[in-house]
């Protein structure tokens, strides 16, 4: 059986990664959810890989970034704002995130990108508050499971 590529082994390591910071704030926790979060698994963390790109070879060894995207999630009814729940989750999981910069020797680090705000209003208002972080790290050029 092939071991999974270091994108994925990245991947899993940012959900392990943001999960207790998730949790205690009694947010869910989704990967790449291909249906709306519903109402009643809000607060959210969404965590969706968007790109990769290679950006430098020597001999064997490829470099990557991995850009991952982090999407805090919260609902309210007014008077309530969700955008202070929103920002309250993101910020605790961009700690976490940070805070473990390697990933478990996986990653030769982590930058933060952007963030943006989207606030929809419906029949409760909705914020999302999505932040990008780039994800370097190397692999052989033969082979995406193993450490350049």
């Amino acid at each position: 059986m092939a071991a999974n590529s270091i994108r994925e082994q990245i991947l899993l390591a940012v959900l392990d990664a943001v999960r207790p910071s998730a949790l205690a704030l009694g947010a869910t926790l989704h990967r790449s959810p291909t249906v709306a979060i519903s109402w009643k698994q809000c607060p959210a963390l969404v965590v969706f890989p968007e790109s990769e790109s290679i950006t430098e070879r020597a001999n064997d060894r490829v470099t990557r970034v991995l850009v991952v995207r982090l999407v805090a999630l919260a609902r309210a009814v007014p008077p309530a704002t969700p955008e202070t729940e929103a920002d309250r989750l993101l910020t605790a999981a961009h700690a976490a995130l940070l805070a473990k910069r390697n990933l478990g020797d996986l990653a030769l680090g982590i930058q933060e990108q952007e963030c943006e705000w989207d606030i929809e209003d419906a029949d409760a208002v909705a914020a999302a508050i999505p932040a990008r972080y780039a994800i370097t790290y190397r692999t052989l050029d033969t082979d995406l499971s193993t450490k350049g």
